[in-house]
Order: C-alpha cells, then sequence, then structure tokens
C-alpha cells in the first residue's frame, strides 16, 4: 500500500472533468496504517461509483489442513492455537486484515505469514507453504475450480454467483465475517457534476452490458448498484470498519 501515487497525484489534480480516480478497499485500510497520508480519501474526492465488489473467501491446501467446513475448521484451530498459518499479500493489506478480522471474531490465533504481494502468497498456498488465506474470489476463482485450493466460506450476505456450493460465513456461524475486495472511481474535489453524471452513465451501460456481468459472475461477484453520495458513505463506513480492525488486532507496517 504506498504512501503516495496515483491517489495523492488525483487528489492534487484539476477539477477539469477529464481527471478520474480508481481506488480500492486498500484506500479504505491506508488512514489507519499511514498517519501522514497526503490526500484524504474522504475529503479529497467526489465518489462517483463502485465498480465491482468481490467478496472475500476462506481458502485452505487441500492436503494440509482436512476441514471442509467452517465449523470444522474453528474446532481445529481452537484446539491447535497458532498451528495454522495464512498467508497475506502483505502487512497491513486487506488480506492480512481480513484475516485479523476473523481471529477477533472468532476469538481464535492462526500465525500471519505476510508476502509480497497477493501472488507469491497463493502460489505458496497451492504448493503448501501455508495453510490457508483469505483472499479475493476472483483471484481464487480459478485455482478453486481446478481445485488445488479449497474454499471454506464467503465472507458475504449470500453465496456468491458461480460458486453456490460454497456456503457464507454466516451459514458457518460466524454472521458478521463480510469483507469484500472492492473498486470504485472518484474525481478530484470541485470536478463539475456534469462530468460525474457523464461518468457515471458511461459507467452504468458498462456494468449492465451482458459481456461484463457475465464475466462477473464468473469471478464470483454481482454487478453493483452504489452511486453517488451512498458510495462515499459507504467508503467512509469501511475507513471507519478497518480502522477499529487496525487498533483492535495492533497490525502494524512492520
Amino acid at each position: 500500500m504506498p504512501r503516495a501515487g496515483g491517489a495523492s497525484i488525483a487528489a492534487k489534480a484539476a477539477p477539469d472533468g477529464y481527471t478520474f480516480f480508481m481506488g480500492a478497499v486498500h484506500h479504505a485500510i491506508a488512514p489507519s496504517m499511514y498517519p501522514r497520508l497526503d490526500y484524504n480519501i474522504e475529503t479529497d474526492f467526489v465518489p462517483v461509483g463502485l465498480v465491482s465488489s468481490v467478496p472475500q473467501v476462506i481458502v485452505v491446501n487441500p492436503q494440509k489442513v482436512q476441514a471442509n467446513t467452517l465449523p470444522q475448521l474453528l474446532e481445529f484451530i481452537r484446539r491447535n492455537p497458532g498451528k495454522l498459518n495464512y498467508g497475506s499479500a502483505g502487512n497491513g493489506t486487506s488480506h492480512h486484515l481480513a484475516g485479523e478480522l476473523f481471529k477477533l471474531q472468532t476469538k481464535t490465533f492462526i500465525t500471519h505469514i505476510p508476502y509480497r504481494g497477493a501472488g507469491p502468497a497463493l502460489q505458496d498456498l497451492i504448493a503448501g507453504q501455508v495453510d490457508m488465506m483469505f483472499d479475493g474470489l476472483g483471484s481464487s476463482a480459478a485455482h478453486i475450480k481446478g481445485g488445488r485450493i479449497k474454499p471454506i466460506a464467503v465472507a458475504a450476505d449470500k453465496r456468491a454467483p458461480g460458486f453456490p456450493d460454497v456456503p457464507t460465513a454466516a451459514e458457518g456461524g460466524v454472521p458478521t465475517y463480510k469483507v469484500a475486495t472492492w473498486y470504485g472511481i472518484w474525481a478530484p474535489k470541485g470536478t463539475p457534476k456534469e462530468a460525474i453524471d457523464a461518468m457515471q452513465a458511461q459507467m452504468r451501460k458498462a456494468l449492465e452490458s451482458d459481456e461484463l456481468k457475465a464475466q462477473w459472475t464468473q469471478l464470483g461477484t454481482e454487478t453493483p448498484n452504489l452511486w453517488g453520495d451512498a458510495f462515499g458513505a459507504f467508503v467512509s463506513s469501511e475507513v471507519r470498519r478497518w480502522a477499529e480492525v487496525v487498533k483492535a488486532s495492533g497490525a502494524k507496517l512492520d
């Protein structure tokens, strides 16, 4: 999660109606992990709309972890605290904090193994170097379908399109465990309303296309419908939520 970069540049860009910024869940996590950010995701931008929201999934290496359901997994973890580990894309990432949230809500302990990126973590999960992972369903989808990793539960209100056989965390007895890897679009503060309206119209057209709907289903998500102020309120709720997880878990970058 960079201290500056696209978000910082976009926050300082001229609100000319031609500059937009695509961000993600990690921009809601950043304020609690980087106290000296030079932009504010809540006040330096105009929220345009949600592009996608892919539920996270608890996945395990099928050779390393014999559990097939969330209750079975929790029973093993509680009998063997610290024996299982989980890989993440790095300290302070959504993968890491999803794991910390899971531990807080289930009152369990799993050892965190940070990697430099989700790709290496996922590859080591497949290879059996780590036991489990809290991953975006989109990036795990092909490996789940190929049998290389085993899904235990999706962290969503309902089962994911394209993966009807994977139960929710609520079905497994953890109703509050909900995490998504989401992406959205913002404009620099002061961008003309006409430009934002035009962007939203193009986004709606794309999201409602059969081609994109098919892709979203394949990745286990539904077509989003969150725009403007409602999207902004969602982002603010995510900022508060992850700040609480960071504080409660003591998560640090190094």
